[in-house]
């Protein structure tokens, strides 16, 4: 009897098992399709501070439609470009290019998201993760925080070009045709904030600190920042 009572006092003092955090349950936003690939796009829609390459100075040319000799003798004129239509062709043409803005070398990370949630997500914070397939070793990441409102079983695609490539190189030129190859490249979803104010993070992920570094950049990138 009293080996019953016994096990029956410890029955009723085992802990009740807890549901599992929300961190330990699968992101409720989840990866369609995802890549990246070398890009030129104009300065200010990279995500990261650039520093624009100056134009060379080009020097007035007062010969317009002058041939010249390597050293420097004029051969002949082009009676075409003196006619009036050539040279407004000309000045519409050089006003064309000016007001065009400065393109830079870069890198776009494109990835597709699905929302599977019932709520309205409405900023990621996510990363692009890549491993040098000869040195896996030698890991990278690019961090972005978009905020970008994707309603429950639809999905958006997200672009953000960077001026930092999938490794240590930063130089475009410097990057074989085969980069594809070079590097193995996945996307990891951090943090995902709904509109009703709730949110879902990745387990032993440090919010407070991609927060503090996400607010001290501020990018012209529009929806997309890095952090």
């Amino acid at each position: 009897m009293l080996e019953v009572l016994f096990l029956l006092s410890l029955s009723l003092f085992q802990p009740t098992p807890q549901n599992p955090p929300t961190a330990t349950e699968p992101a409720p936003v989840v990866v369609m399709s995802s890549r990246w690939f070398k890009d030129q796009q104009a300065a200010e829609k990279a995500v990261m501070p650039a520093r624009v390459p100056e134009t060379p100075m080009i020097e007035p040319n007062n010969s317009i439609g002058r041939k010249q000799r390597p050293d420097g003798t004029v051969i002949e004129r082009d009676p075409n470009a003196e006619k009036p239509e050539s040279r407004s062709a000309s000045l519409d043409r050089i006003a064309e290019e000016s007001s065009e803005p400065p393109r830079v070398p870069g890198f776009t990370y494109e990835v597709r998201f699905k929302n599977l949630d019932t709520r309205q997500a409405q900023t990621l914070f996510w990363e692009y993760q890549f491993k040098e397939t000869a040195a896996p070793e030698n890991a990278t990441r690019r961090r972005f925080v978009c905020e970008v409102r994707i309603k429950p079983d639809k999905d958006k695609l997200i672009q953000v070009f960077s001026l930092l490539g999938p490794g240590s190189v930063i130089n475009v030129k410097d990057l074989k045709k085969d980069a594809g190859k070079q590097f193995e490249g996945s996307v990891v979803i951090d943090r995902i904030e709904f509109e009703d104010g709730s949110f879902w993070q990745r387990k032993d992920w440090n919010f407070d600190a991609a927060k503090l570094t996400a607010n001290k950049r501020r990018d012209r990138s529009g929806i997309c920042r890095s952090f």
